[in-house]
């Protein structure tokens, strides 16, 4: 069932997704090359708590996941399309490597992601960075009262098809404000017509991820029971932002 967010629980989500655009402001800053994914999620762990907040990835653990996920922040590189866990291999010139978090403030929680070049990164890969970016803000600016989930899905589907990119359909955008996830669910892809209708005070997340290969087959790493692999071994790109559905448009948080 979606929960409309109050006025007040708004603002407080709205100076929540302010620090935590900081907070990823201050992570890109650190990915060059020789810089490990561990050391990404120790500074984001210490900044959340520097900004006042919490990182409720860590200890998270979603339906369906045998174990919490034991990290602030989803280092996902090349391949790994989302929920990428941090270890202590190095980053490499010419990776991208998608930063993913929610920051929990005053209670209510917000979310974002971005996928970041590590030094000079190829042509291909910057085109794919720059469609997944792309197909995020088509998919925010159709969101006004009165148009849907799926109406949202559509555009950011066309964008990916006109590039010939693929997207995984078992994963898409969210609800969120009291929890991680909520609902409604908000889909990649075109799901025809139906879907949750948009009303002002709505809170969810807008986030397409994007697949170099043009397919929609992934796997979860069965080690850490939480990266998801493209199965073509193609690279792939996630951005997000957590957004307000008010009378006027869409409003960003993050």
């Amino acid at each position: 069932m979606v929960k409309l967010k109050t006025a007040k629980e708004i603002e407080i989500l709205k100076e929540g997704g302010k620090r935590l655009s900081l907070i990823l402001d201050e992570l890109e800053k650190m990915v060059v090359p020789g810089v490990t994914t561990k050391e990404l999620d120790t500074a984001c762990e210490k900044m959340m708590r520097a900004h006042g907040g919490v990182p409720v990835l860590k200890g998270y653990q979603p339906h369906g996941s045998d174990i919490p996920f034991p990290a602030s922040l989803c280092t996902s590189v090349n391949t790994v399309v989302v929920h990428g866990v941090p270890n202590n291999d190095i980053l490499k010139e010419g990776d991208i490597v998608g930063l993913d978090t929610c920051f929990g403030y005053q209670g209510m929680i917000t979310d974002s992601a971005r996928t970041v070049a590590v030094g000079k990164i190829s042509k291909q890969d910057k085109k794919l960075l720059d469609v997944t970016k792309e197909a995020m803000y088509a998919g925010i600016d159709m969101a006004r009262p009165g148009k849907t989930t799926h109406d949202i899905g559509k555009v950011v589907e066309k964008v990916l098809n006109e590039h010939g990119y693929g997207t995984p359909t078992i994963l898409g955008g969210h609800g969120v404000g009291y929890k991680v996830h909520e609902d409604p669910y908000v889909p990649n892809y075109d799901m025809g017509k139906g879907g949750t209708k948009l009303v002002p005070g709505m809170v969810i997340t807008v986030e397409p991820m994007l697949i170099a290969g043009g397919t929609d087959d992934v796997y979860t790493d069965g080690k850490d029971g939480y990266s998801v692999y493209t199965k073509d071994g193609s690279n792939s790109a996630h951005f997000e932002h957590t957004i307000v559905i008010t009378e006027k448009g869409p409003e960003i948080l993050t």
